[in-house]
């Protein structure tokens, strides 16, 4: 049921982001676009819920509820992020607005990009992990938990990654070429 869930989580986050944009660009009805695109923590909410409920109706910990953290961590940090590079890129594309603005491609104002963006990525990793951490307590002693604490572990591992690439962009950070290197 969970991973049902989880696959319906992300299809409806999708076509709600869908519907907000054709509200928006093509009915005109900017503050209906708002309100259906606020429904969509609604969606991390439900999974949310079912995950508690699945746990307290004595499912073992396992990859799902794993997976489902993750979900909702991701979800919840980057979401927003999403929803607007969407929307940037339909209002180009199909109703004449600005080009979506382009990340900074050297210096520090590429790692400083970088660094934000390992934020809300790890922002999304502890939200996970505190979901994780708040299940192993829900679950107690009682129950298996080593799945649970796998999880825990990847998202470490994420978080890792994430300043791995930002910093390497901040201690090597890519120069614009000049013209006589190319000439």
């Amino acid at each position: 049921m969970i991973v049902a869930l989880i696959i319906a989580c992300e299809v409806g986050f999708w076509v709600l982001l869908a519907v907000g944009l054709a509200l928006r660009y093509v009915a005109k009805m900017p503050r209906a676009s708002v309100v259906v695109l606020l429904c969509e923590p609604m969606l991390e909410l439900v999974l949310f819920v079912a995950t508690a409920i699945d746990l307290r109706n004595g499912a073992e910990p396992d990859m799902r509820h794993g997976i489902a953290a993750a979900y909702i961590g991701f979800s919840v940090a980057l979401g927003h992020q999403t929803i607007k590079w969407a929307d940037a890129r339909v209002a180009h594309r199909f109703f004449d607005g600005p080009p979506p603005v382009k990340p900074p491609r050297y210096g520090m104002a590429r790692a400083v990009h970088e660094w934000k963006t390992a934020a809300r990525w790890m922002l999304a990793a502890v939200i996970a992990m505190a979901l994780l951490q708040g299940a192993i307590w829900y679950v107690g002693d009682d129950g298996d938990v080593g799945s649970l604490r796998e999880w825990q572990t990847r998202m470490l591992f994420m978080i890792g990654i994430n300043i791995v690439i930002a910093l390497s962009y901040t201690l090597w950070p890519k120069r614009e070429r000049s013209d006589s290197a190319t000439g």
